[in-house]
C-alpha cells in the first residue's frame, strides 16, 4: 500500500547511506567536535551567506524547538505562534515542560499576520496588570506552515518588524524548509531568511536525513551556554558526527535542494489527480502537503488503499484529509494513486 501520510515513512537519502558506510570506521571526537560537522557548518554558512552564524546539530525537531525556545526565553514568558503551529498542537506540551506558555494567537491559513501580532501586543501591554501575566518573549512561525502554507517575504519582513517593536526575537520553523524553498510560490531564498529573522532551523528529519536538524544563529546570536541547553533537552548526541555527516551530505552538490524539488514535483501531480476527479481542497497549497476534502464515502473506498492522514472534521459532514509527499516519492507511487482514484466513488 502506497503511503502519503506524512514526509518521513522513508529513511535517509542512498548517498547520505553511502557517506555514513564509508566513514564508518574513522574515529571523530563526541558532541559534535568532529571534521564532518565543522564541514556541514561551513557549507550552511556559506549557503546562507553569513560566514559568523552559529549554528548547532540536534536530534529532531521538537527537541530544537523546545531547545530554543527555552533558550531565549527568560523565567515568566511564553512565545507566540498561530493557533495551529506545531508547538501549540503537535509537541505534546514539551514548550510548557520547560515552564514556558504557548501564546496561540489567531490564524489564517496556518499563517499569522503582522497585524494581528501587533493588534495582540499593543492590547497586551494596555493592560496595566500585564506584569502579572506571562509576557510574551519571542515569535514562533513556521515555513511551510501545518498547512503547507508559505509566508511571503513580505509578510515575514512585517512579522520581523513588528518585533523589532516590541523586542521580540523572530524564530522560524524549518523542519520542512525544503519544500518551501523549492516551491515556485516561494519568493524567499534562504539567504534573505538568514537576513530577516534570529533564529531558524533547516530540517533534516523531514527533508532527506535519517534524523536531525541544523539551528542557525544567521548574525552569531545564541544564547550564552546554548550547548548546555541542548544537553539538558536532551537533543545532543553523543555520535555527533552522525548529524555532521548527514548535513554535510545534503550540502553538497545542492543535494538539499534538489531531492526537495521532487517532494514539490510529486505534490503537484497528486493535487492535479483529485483535481481531476473534481475533488475540492481545504487550501491551495504550494508545498508538499495536499488537503482534500473528501466525503464519507470516498474516505472508505480508500482506506486500505492508500495511506493517508484525517485532518479534521467540517461543518457539513466532510472531512479534510492529507496527502504528503516527501524527497524519496516516486512517479510509481503518484501513479498508482491516479489508478485508484479513477474509481473512486
Amino acid at each position: 500500500m502506497r503511503n502519503f501520510t506524512c514526509d518521513y515513512t522513508e529513511g535517509a537519502h542512498p548517498l547520505i547511506l553511502q557517506r555514513l558506510i564509508d566513514t564508518n570506521a574513522d574515529q571523530e571526537p563526541g558532541y559534535g567536535e568532529d571534521r564532518f560537522c565543522a564541514s556541514a557548518k561551513d557549507k550552511i554558512r556559506k549557503a546562507i551567506g553569513r560566514p559568523g552564524a552559529d549554528v548547532f546539530f540536534l536530534s529532531g525537531g521538537t527537541q530544537t524547538n523546545a531547545t530554543v525556545i527555552d533558550a531565549i526565553l527568560r523565567p515568566g514568558e511564553g512565545v507566540i505562534a498561530a493557533a495551529t503551529g506545531h508547538i501549540a498542537v503537535h509537541e505534546a506540551g514539551a514548550i510548557e515542560t520547560s515552564g514556558h506558555k504557548v501564546l496561540a494567537l489567531e490564524q489564517r491559513n496556518g499563517k499569522l499576520s503582522a497585524s494581528t501580532l501587533e493588534s495582540w501586543l499593543k492590547t497586551f501591554y494596555a493592560d496595566a496588570a500585564w506584569e502579572h501575566m506571562v509576557a510574551p518573549g519571542m515569535v514562533y512561525v513556521s515555513l511551510p506552515t501545518e498547512y503547507g502554507t508559505l509566508y511571503s517575504k513580505a509578510e515575514l519582513k512585517a512579522l520581523k518588524a513588528v518585533c523589532v517593536a516590541f523586542g521580540l526575537p523572530l524564530f522560524v520553523d524549518g523542519a520542512r524548509l525544503g519544500y518551501a524553498l523549492a516551491s515556485p510560490a516561494c519568493d524567499i531564498t534562504i539567504e534573505e531568511l538568514a537576513q530577516i529573522c534570529d533564529v531558524f532551523y533547516i530540517g533534516g528529519t523531514k527533508v532527506g536525513a535519517l534524523c536531525g536538524e541544523a539551528v542557525v544563529f544567521p548574525a552569531g546570536n545564541a544564547p550564552k551556554g546554548f550547548f548546555t541547553t541542548i544537553k539538558r533537552h536532551g537533543a545532543l548526541l553523543a555520535k555527533g558526527r552522525l548529524l555532521g555527516v548527514q548535513f554535510d551530505t545534503l550540502f553538497t552538490d545542492g543535494l538539499y535542494m534538489s531531492i526537495a524539488q521532487n517532494a514539490i514535483d510529486r505534490a503537484m501531480e497528486v493535487k492535479e489527480l483529485f483535481r481531476s476527479k473534481g475533488v475540492p481542497f481545504f487550501l491551495d497549497s504550494p508545498t508538499n502537503q495536499q488537503f482534500p476534502v473528501l466525503t464519507d464515502a470516498q474516505i472508505e473506498y480508500l482506506s486500505g488503499k492508500v495511506a493517508f492522514e484525517i485532518w479534521e472534521r467540517l461543518p457539513d459532514g466532510r472531512t479534510v484529509t492529507r496527502f504528503a509527499t516527501s524527497w524519496a516519492t516516486g512517479a510509481d507511487s503518484v501513479a498508482e494513486l491516479g489508478g485508484i482514484l479513477n474509481a473512486m466513488p
